[in-house]
């Protein structure tokens, strides 16, 4: 059964989505910042609206769309990270700005390029509206993507956004060629902090070792593919901030999100290392060397 969707953001990811659902038969309009026109006139001819904006526009896009936005419209937001302004998630967002909008979150191990080649790939569809996301999984699920469901769009999202400053230690790990032994504390290691901010926001820790924790983070972690192991692993070389952006030429959501996670620690006095070794590297306040030796220094503990 086809549905009408508009694709809200049109960079690689929303591109990839939006030409994944026409494959699947759906009925596909898209909207991007660049593209123009108003993407508020595209709304009341929807059944789902996808928004695949990056992170630093969502609040904006939220706020221009809320006085427009028809009643029981669904909304399956594919943004990644955290605001950090308001140091909240895209869903949160999102329903800050439209009381009772019915929320899903998609995430999980899907690497646009793969998905673009038609390599299968599985994601996970989070949502507090069980009844509407069983629906939405039967008719978005198809031969490149199999979805898979649960209740925790909060720890959802939250994995998803930290996987990312995870693989940016990644990507700095294999840069600086310390091997298999140390990338695999590290993640392991990352996924302890990732479960830290998962249950202090309230999530379900059952999320980080599903398909938007632990599986998205074996994806992203290991693949050139993903924009930010490519950008940790240019700053290994050498490369400062601005240079690597250039370079990635795409968002790098894993760098803010960084420098955003570490202000919520401060408030909520979590210890992340990793994420603030990131974050000081991100902020040039340190070169990658001298991340792994502020790891590797610090106070002995029990695991």
């Amino acid at each position: 059964m086809s549905v009408r969707v508009v694709v809200l953001g049109q960079g690689a990811w929303g591109r990839t989505l939006g030409a994944l659902l026409e494959r699947q038969g759906h009925r596909v309009q898209t909207w991007s910042r660049g593209g123009g026109g108003d993407p508020a006139a595209l709304l009341p001819a929807q059944e789902l609206v996808l928004a695949a904006v990056a992170m630093a526009g969502v609040s904006e896009l939220a706020q221009r769309l809320a006085p427009h936005w028809p009643p029981g419209l669904p909304l399956l937001s594919c943004s990644k990270g955290l605001d950090p302004m308001r140091l909240c998630t895209p869903s949160q967002l999102w329903e800050g700005m439209i009381p009772g909008l019915p929320v899903l979150v998609l995430s999980g191990p899907n690497l646009a390029a793969e998905l673009e080649q038609g390599l299968p790939a599985a994601s996970v569809l989070a949502s507090r509206h069980s009844h509407l996301a069983s629906a939405l999984q039967r008719q978005l699920s198809g031969d490149g993507l199999r979805l898979y469901t649960n209740n925790d769009p909060l720890g959802t999202e939250v994995a998803g956004a930290l996987k990312n400053v995870m693989a940016v230690a990644a990507g700095v790990c294999d840069g600086l060629g310390l091997g298999a032994n140390a990338k695999a504390s590290l993640l392991t290691r990352g996924l302890a902090e990732m479960g830290v901010v998962i249950e202090g926001l309230g999530g379900q820790i059952s999320s980080l070792y599903g398909l938007a924790g632990l599986g998205d983070l074996l994806a992203t972690a290991n693949s050139p593919l993903s924009r930010n192991y490519r950008y940790g692993s240019l700053r290994a070389s050498g490369l400062g901030h601005q240079k690597t952006l250039v370079q990635v030429g795409a968002t790098v959501e894993g760098a803010s999100t960084a420098t955003a996670v570490v202000r919520l620690a401060l408030q909520r006095a979590w210890h992340l290392p990793i994420c603030e070794q990131v974050a000081a590297l991100v902020n040039e306040r340190i070169q990658p060397r001298e991340t792994v030796r502020a790891l590797m220094d610090r106070a002995l503990k029990n695991e």
